[in-house]
């Protein structure tokens, strides 16, 4: 009884180890038909694809067949400039590219055609020719192996558009011919427009007083000689009184000397009294000259002068302050009513016809900026541009700053450079020739690639460019371009937009 108790326990534990097998078996067995399942579903969406494309071999090219002879195009660009590398096969076999003839030739818009040969390199056939951007172009393949000839032709486009005429002159498009240009290379400095000094007048009074009139405000514009403020002064009094008193002994001297000359010359006088008649008529007529120089010190005319002898009362008083030339008033502190002394600033007129330009020469800098240079003045913030010329260069520079200050003329007549206003200064440092450029405008950025659209009738295809020098307006060609195309120069991000609206790729 024992023993069969045993060989039941063996029996049993036999069975479960079979049951865990049998389980085991069956969960493998699912999940390899699963996979299985999957891979063939992944694998038929590929090769749908492909068959909607194009048929790819295994390097992943494009296959093209003629029998059971086949040609994989593919196109190499990692570490070395893009080129065509071929691998031959038959019946899915390598082929030795010794035995075979092949050239491809890549017709481009505009009728260029580039015809690459092919030499062996170990297992597949490299091209003699850089594969040039843009790589969109119809294609004719001609392959020649052991007497039979194949011809294949297909096309791979990226980056165009088309557009109508009529599409192109509503979009307002512009189109330019690219060509030779003058690019300068600028050196920019900080700036800031400043009042001519010359041409600036603080007016005083030069006579105390109270102000009886205010003809002119802040902003008012002022022709020389026109009153602008009106005193009523007691010294302005007493100087024209004593004009009028110098006029009246000069008459009464005048005539007192021409009474002794004619009683001298009867010999009625003595000689003594014709010549201290004489030394008195000179005498007051040198006072005369001081006391009317005193009024035209203070700005009176010589016509105001002889209008003195007609005044009376409150006429001896008034003192007309004039504009010594033409200009703005800039500065006003005056007010009817009140007393002023004689070297008050009550007004400041500034002539804004020309502006100075303080700017900024960092010390590296100074070996190129001279006096007499013409630069260009721009305004970011009034979006207008002025030419001057660097009429001085300090000596000294900055402990602190390490920049030496400068001085820029500007002509300014319809006053819109305002004094306070931040520039920025442009000094020529080179002016070259180049044989192509374009405007700056024309550039759009795509596959990270500067390009232009250069045009093909109604269609327009995007040229990748090799930029060199720039001045802000034109930008130097390199390579991309050739004198005589014709690009887009004008609202050329619609034509970027129209590539994004239609999925462009840039996919080999």
């Amino acid at each position: 009884m024992k023993n069969l108790i045993i060989r039941f326990k063996k029996v049993s534990a036999v069975g479960i180890v079979v049951l865990v097998g049998i389980v085991l078996a069956v969960i493998i067995l699912r999940t390899e038909k699963t996979t299985v399942e999957e891979s063939h579903e992944h694998a038929s969406l590929e090769h749908n694809h492909e068959e909607e494309d194009h048929a790819k071999g295994s390097h992943g090219g494009r296959l093209l067949s003629e029998g059971d002879f086949q040609v994989e195009i593919t196109m190499y660009e990692q570490g070395v400039p893009p080129q065509f590398r071929v691998y031959v096969f038959d019946r899915g076999k390598a082929v030795n590219p010794d035995e075979v003839k092949l050239s491809v030739e890549l017709h481009r818009l505009g009728g260029r055609v580039d015809v690459i040969n092919f030499r062996r390199e170990g297992e597949y056939l490299c091209g003699d020719k850089v594969i040039e951007e843009p790589h969109s172009f119809d294609v004719k393949v001609s392959a020649e192996w052991k007497g039979m000839a194949c011809r294949w032709e297909y096309s791979q486009i990226e980056g165009r558009v088309e557009l109508t005429s009529e599409a192109i002159q509503n979009a307002g498009i512009g189109i330019e011919t690219a060509g030779p240009a003058q690019i300068k290379t600028v050196l920019e400095f900080p700036g800031e427009i400043e009042l001519n000094a010359d041409k600036v007048v603080h007016v005083v009074p030069r006579v105390s007083g109270v102000v009886t009139e205010v003809c002119k405000n802040l902003g008012d514009t002022v022709r020389h000689g026109e009153i602008i403020a009106v005193l009523d002064s007691r010294e302005v009094a007493e100087l024209k009184s004593a004009y009028m008193a110098s006029l009246k002994r000069v008459e009464l001297a005048r005539l007192t000397f021409g009474r002794k000359e004619r009683l001298w010359k009867e010999k009625i006088s003595s000689e003594k009294d014709y010549l201290a008649s004489r030394q008195a008529l000179a005498e007051e007529e040198i006072n005369l000259q001081t006391a009317a120089q005193k009024l035209l010190a203070l700005g009176l005319s010589q016509t105001d002068l002889d209008r003195i002898p007609e005044m009376a009362g409150r006429g001896l008083t008034r003192y007309e302050l004039k504009a010594q030339f033409d200009g703005t008033v800039i500065k006003k502190e005056i007010a009817v009513g009140e007393a002023i002394k004689e070297d008050a600033d009550i007004y400041a007129i500034a002539d804004l016809r020309t502006v100075w330009v303080a700017v900024t020469v960092y010390a590296k800098d100074l070996s190129v900026v001279k006096v007499g240079q013409n630069v260009a003045v721009r305004s970011k913030i009034l979006d207008q541009e002025a030419n001057g010329t660097l009429t001085y260069l300090g000596p000294l520079v900055g402990e602190q700053t390490r920049t030496a200050q400068g001085r820029v003329v500007v002509q300014n007549p319809e006053g819109r450079w305002r004094p306070g206003l931040f520039v920025t200064v442009e000094v020529v440092q080179e002016e070259i020739s180049v044989s192509v450029a374009v405007s700056v405008d024309a550039l759009q950025t795509l596959y990270d690639w500067p390009v232009v659209f250069v045009q093909y009738g109604d269609e327009f295809e995007a040229r990748p460019l090799e930029l060199g020098r720039s001045d802000g307006r034109w930008v130097e060609v390199l390579h991309g371009l050739s004198p005589g195309e014709k690009y887009v120069a004008l609202n050329s991000f619609i034509l970027k937009a129209e590539l994004g609206k239609a999925g462009a790729t840039h996919d080999h």
